[in-house]
């Protein structure tokens, strides 16, 4: 396949790489210090599953150098989305299909938007990968699958032909004819691990570990679970509790790419995340007081520290 990854970061740059030493003809799309060091010594993957380096990789800041492609990897953080999707155009052709691999799930309402209905299938990434310093992703952990389906839940020549790279490429995947459902039920989990880890500074293990913390994780994920099931998506009431339950086999040391992003004074995730289930539970008439206080406590570091007021004090 002629495959696109736009946002070469720990999932796309992790994945592409899967699939460009599998022989498919990857085009990565990057920027800045990762562009040059993409450039410079090539792609490196740390990984349980297996170390790679490809060291000469096709890569470039423009997508319209590339030309279509049968797929398009979409990875950029959700603040991107509406200026990456724009950039893709050039990559799309006619049978092209863009699955993005965000986070959330207002993203694909984002690419249809601009992209066209047609052209967009939906995806769920699940893996712990990072950029650990230009030119290197670090795959932590042995998880790493991706899910994807057509919206309508009808097989398609697009994502068979996708499936099959994934299998040659040893990337474990599943092709789900109940996309839309299983998009929701990552986004309950990720809610509550991006809002309570975020919040509260500590990793999942801590978190769990303490009575009122575990209820308030509890709170976001089955607050998340409410909205979704007023939008016809068929979680089960329960849902909140299984989650709990899979929280409890995780690393105790795990935490969220939002806890990440704020360690170190990035831009948040929170609007599309905790802040998207509060505008949709406000829209549908669904209290979500637990992910209003993720939203607004975490709202002054949303755009990360560069772009914080300074303070004012006196000597």
């Amino acid at each position: 396949m002629r495959i696109a990854v736009m946002g070469t970061g720990g999932v796309g740059g992790y994945f592409g790489a899967r699939l460009a030493n599998a022989g498919h003809d990857v085009h990565f799309v990057a920027r800045g210090r990762q562009l040059a060091a993409l450039r410079e010594h090539g792609l490196r993957v740390e990984s349980p599953r297996g170390d790679l380096h490809l060291r000469e990789v096709q890569v470039s800041d423009d997508p319209a150098r590339i030309g279509p492609t049968d797929l398009v990897i979409f990875g950029v953080k959700l603040w991107d989305t509406e200026a990456a999707a724009a950039a893709i155009r050039p990559l799309v052709g006619e049978h092209t299909v863009v699955i993005s691999f965000q986070n959330g799930v207002v993203k694909d309402d984002i690419l249809k938007r601009l992209l066209g209905e047609r052209a967009v299938a939906g995806g769920v990434a699940y893996i712990a990968a990072t950029i650990a310093e230009p030119g290197l992703i670090r795959h932590t952990g042995a998880m790493q699958k991706l899910v994807f389906g057509e919206y309508d839940g009808r097989p398609s020549d697009r994502l068979r032909r996708f499936a099959e790279a994934c299998a040659a490429a040893g990337i474990d995947f599943d092709l789900s004819p109940h996309i839309r459902r299983t998009l929701w039920e990552k986004f309950v989990f990720l809610v509550g691990l991006s809002g309570t880890t975020a919040t509260m500074r500590v990793p999942i293990g801590t978190v769990r570990s303490h009575p009122r913390s575990r209820a308030f994780l509890r709170d976001l994920m089955d607050e998340t679970v409410q909205v979704a099931r007023a939008e016809g998506v068929d979680l089960p009431a329960g849902f909140a509790d299984d989650r709990l339950a899979f929280c409890d086999q995780l690393p105790a040391t795990m935490t969220s790419s939002m806890h990440h992003d704020l360690q170190r004074g990035g831009r948040l995730e929170v609007p599309w995340l905790s802040g998207d289930v509060v505008a949709r539970g406000r829209r549908l008439g669904v209290a979500t007081p637990c992910n209003r206080a993720v939203f607004d406590l975490l709202s002054v570091h949303a755009e990360g520290a560069a772009v914080r007021p300074a303070t004012v004090g006196s000597d």
